[in-house]
This record gives structure tokens, C-alpha cells and sequence, in this order.
């Protein structure tokens, strides 16, 4: 674990051009980075903007913490919570911000996070079975894979990831937890991959067989799913008229509730949907970045109206 005494970790921010390009005028008075993580797009869109004010939020103190280091050159322009998304309507009311122009979420997870292994987010790296990014949450993966029933387990799997296995990996988990408690990354991936059949030590440069496994824990032990239904909810009435929103999302479950509530809201007359189709990563930043291959960007503008 990086400790905060150490430099702040590097993080490659998915999409960054495409953003600041969306991002642009000079309207852009208050913008609001739902998902700062080590500050990466709020930076870019600082350095811009030298009249934009920047509200970011993280659920992960660890990240907040790199992220004021990282944006020490514009701390007078900034305001840094510790806060879900799901929370936003709280926060900008607490610091008394009546509407912004701008709302940028990447619902991906921070590289530093998943190399630590004291997240549990890793198949790779040993460590517990904790998969919270805040830490004040109760619930953990390991309560949920050995707490959850075996029709829970397989429904959970496949609702929050598609896994195409799930009722084999619920039924191996319930098998394998009889005999003792799961309490590590590694145990959980290896047990995965004898559910399926698969050996987990020749998936170099493969996806891994526990992928969506641990994706699907992930989402649910930090309620993903219904922080985005409620950010969804909550972004026309916080937008200015010609506000702009975008969302870049890594799972076709959460794209596809994007596209969703953008296209409801154009019919309303409440958006403009800027992006037809998703934007995604070219070639040459999938290769620098390969965290930006499962990238989809949507962008809409708050029209006038209710």
C-alpha cells in the first residue's frame, strides 16, 4: 500500500482529450468530477480553464488525499469530499452551489487501487476478500461470498457481471466454504477457475476466468448499480441550462443505463445527446492504456425546460 508520506501514485486518466474537448467554453464556471480518483481529468481541465472552480468527490480517503497533492498548483479553486456520487444533491447543498455547468463521472477503478492488494481487488495479488473503496462501508466480498445462499450467489454474479457460469461458481463457492471460511483473492480465483474448468495459471495475456466474478462482487459490495441510477436521477436538476454531463462507463450493464436515461430525458426535451454512439479509445491509447479498451464515454447538454 502506498503510504501518504510517499509520491502520489501515477494514473493514466481514460479518455482525457476526449473530455477536455467536450468540456469546453467559457461558460465553464463550476465543474463537478463525481469520480476524482488521483485528480487525473479535474488536472487537465484546471489547467484549461484558469476561471473554472473544481468540486471533486471520492469515496476512498487514500485517493483524496494523492489528489490534493497532485492539484496543490490550483488548491485555491478547488473543494475535495469525501462522498458517493449517489450523495451529490448533499454535497453541493452543503457548500451551497445552487447549479453547475459541468458533470464528469469514470466509473472505472483507480489503478492504485486495484495494485494494492489490501483492496481485494486483484486476482493477482494475494490479500483479503474487503473490495470496499470506502472503508466505512460494513459489508465486504468476503461476507457476501460466504454469507450469500447459493441462488443469491448466482444471481448476484449474473445480474452485476453476465457471468455465463454464475450457477457453477455459486454452487463451487458453497461447496469449497462448507469445509471453511473464503477469505483471500487468490483462493476465491483459483476456485473460480476449477468451477469452470479452466487452470488459472495459463491465462497470461488472457482474460482471467474470476474477471467477471470479482467485477460482479466489486459492484455489489459497493452498491454501483444504484449510485449510478440515483447520479442518473439527480443530473438534470443540478445542471445549468447548456450544462453538459458525460459518463464513462467499463461494463455494458452500466453503459446501458446511461444510454437509457440519455435518450428518456432527449425525448423529454430535458437533453441534447451530443454522442450518437459511444465514444471509445483509439488505437494508439488502448496501447498505451490498456484499462481504456472497455472505455464508453456518453455525453449529453441540459436543454431548457423543466
Amino acid at each position: 500500500m502506498n503510504s501518504l508520506s510517499e509520491p502520489a501514485p501515477i494514473h493514466m486518466p481514460v479518455l482525457a482529450e476526449q473530455v477536455v474537448e467536450h468540456f469546453s467554453g467559457d461558460r465553464l464556471s463550476i465543474v463537478v468530477d463525481c469520480t476524482l480518483g488521483l485528480g487525473g481529468h479535474s488536472r487537465l481541465l484546471l489547467e484549461r480553464h484558469p476561471q473554472m472552480r473544481l468540486i471533486g468527490l471520492d469515496m476512498d480517503d487514500q485517493n483524496l488525499s494523492h489528489a490534493r497533492e497532485i492539484l496543490a498548483d490550483h488548491a485555491g479553486r478547488i473543494r475535495l469530499v469525501r462522498a458517493d456520487f449517489a450523495d451529490l444533491d448533499s454535497v453541493l447543498a452543503d457548500l451551497e452551489v445552487r447549479g453547475v455547468d459541468a458533470i464528469l463521472a469514470d466509473l472505472g477503478v483507480s489503478s492504485n487501487q486495484i495494485a494494492d492488494p489490501d483492496r481485494g481487488l486483484s486476482f493477482d495479488l494475494d490479500g483479503p476478500l474487503d473490495m470496499r473503496l470506502d472503508r466505512r462501508r460494513k459489508t465486504t466480498a468476503a461476507d457476501l461470498v460466504n454469507t450469500l445462499s447459493e441462488g443469491e450467489l448466482s444471481d448476484l454474479l449474473y445480474f452485476q457481471s453476465q457471468e455465463r457460469h454464475s450457477r457453477k461458481i455459486a454452487r463451487r463457492i458453497c461447496q469449497v466454504r462448507r469445509q471453511g471460511r473464503i477469505n483471500s483473492t487468490v483462493a476465491l480465483a483459483r476456485l473460480v477457475a476449477s468451477a469452470v474448468g479452466e487452470n488459472p495459471d495459463s491465462h497470461r495475456g488472457r482474460i482471467h476466468p474470476a474477471t467477471r466474478t470479482f467485477m460482479a462482487l466489486r459492484r455489489s459490495v459497493n452498491r454501483e448499480t444504484e449510485s449510478l441510477q440515483r447520479l442518473l436521477g439527480l443530473v438534470p436538476g443540478l445542471l445549468r441550462e447548456e450544462g453538459r454531463v458525460a459518463i464513462i462507463s467499463f461494463h455494458s450493464g452500466e453503459d446501458s443505463l446511461v444510454k437509457k436515461d440519455f435518450r428518456g430525458r432527449s425525448r423529454e426535451g430535458i437533453y441534447r445527446i451530443l454522442t450518437k454512439k459511444p465514444i471509445v479509445a483509439d488505437e494508439s491509447e488502448r496501447l498505451a492504456n490498456p484499462r481504456s479498451r472497455s472505455a464508453k464515454m456518453r455525453v449529453a447538454e441540459r436543454m431548457s425546460g423543466p
